[in-house]
Parts: C-alpha cells; structure tokens; sequence
C-alpha cells in the first residue's frame, strides 16, 4: 500500500553540536551526515520535507533565538525544504501548523528525524501515533544524552536504545536511513511491531538464559 509520507526534521540546531546540549549517542558523526542523506533521499523520491527549530524563552540557558547554538546546522540550513516550522515545546504538533498542513497535503506517514530520540522526537511520535498517522524514525539519522536527576541516571545510549524499543513495540517503525532508503525506492511498508509480540519475545528469551 503506497505511503503517502513527509520527512520531519526536528532541530538540527547547533546546540547539540557545539553548544551546551552535547549529543552523545549514536555520535553525531554518523547521524549527522544521515539527516542530509535522508533529506536527500526524501527530495528524490518527492517526499516533502518539514524542517523544524525549536525556540526557547530569553532567560533559557540553551536554544535562545538569534544566538549561534539556535542556529539551523549547515547541513540542514543548506538544503531543500517544503516548509518551515518554529516551535516553543517538545511536540511538533504543539502550538504550530503541522496538522493542518499535514491534512492539506493528504499525508499519512511522518518520519521523525533530527534530535532529541527521547524529547522532541518521542513527543512528536506519540502525537502522530494518537493521531492515526503512520510513523517512521530513523533511529541512525538522531541521538540522545545522558542524564541524571532525582529520579536516578541514564547513559545516552540507554536513553537512545530504550526509547527506540519502546517505539517499535507500538509507535513508529524503527529503521536505518538505508532501509529507510531502500523502503522509499521500492515503496515498501516498514514493520511495526505490538507491545503483546514484544513482551512475548523478551519472556521467551529469559525463559531460554534460565
């Protein structure tokens, strides 16, 4: 069944490169180089692409606008885009146009690109999900890292893995930017799996370690 998608491209802003938001896991030197391979692919196949900046309050220690790390990275700045969204919150969604604009192109599957895995890109893809929309992310073309807070601490790459599990269990299929590729060239529907398939899976695999 043909797929009728839009490329989300959730703040590739300096922040996370060489400002005060450090992107840690997968490494920026691979998923960086993937959003532009994304883009491209997406502008070859005829895919729109929805290119998105977060802004921040002036008081905000990160992501506050007209300063360097607010600024768009090169590698997205200097590409093709079909429309442009600024947002304040996590959420694409949140206080700006993405489902009405969504709706006027006839779109049905978002594929969530850009950063964060477990902020701005979790927030978009359980709102697409709830939606109706079909999700795709790229878990090679975005990144994580770390935290640690009242609640306890987190390395990126478990943030990064654990959310990208949590997706494909229900939300969004999970896909490299070459399967994403290949998927978009033979117009092929990427798998999503269930949370009752997923947990089976895990129980069957403890059972086996007993």
């Amino acid at each position: 069944m043909t797929r009728k998608r839009a490329l989300i491209v959730v703040d590739v802003q300096n922040e996370y490169f060489s400002g005060g938001l450090l992107i840690e896991h997968p490494p920026v030197s691979q998923t960086l180089p993937n959003v532009g391979r994304a883009m491209d692919a997406a502008r070859a196949a005829g895919v729109p692409v929805v290119v998105v900046q977060n802004t921040a309050p002036p008081e905000a220690p990160v992501f506050v606008k007209g300063t360097p790390g607010w600024e768009l990275n090169d590698v997205v700045a200097s590409r093709h885009r079909d429309h442009y969204i600024e947002k304040n919150l996590p959420s694409v969604f949140t206080g700006t146009d993405l489902k009405d604009w969504i709706a006027d192109h006839g779109i049905d599957t978002l594929t969530v690109i850009g950063y964060m895995t477990h902020n701005c890109d979790a927030s978009t893809i359980f709102e697409a999900a709830h939606l109706g929309l079909n999700v795709e992310f790229l878990g090679d073309a975005t990144g994580s890292l770390s935290y640690e807070n009242s609640a306890g601490q987190a390395s990126a790459e478990e943030i990064h893995r654990v959310f990208s599990v949590v997706f494909q269990s229900r939300f969004a299929a999970v896909l490299g930017t070459d399967e994403w590729i290949d998927a978009l060239k033979a117009d092929a529907v990427p798998y999503l799996d269930n949370p009752y398939s997923s947990n089976q899976r895990a129980l069957a695999r403890r059972r086996e370690a007993a």
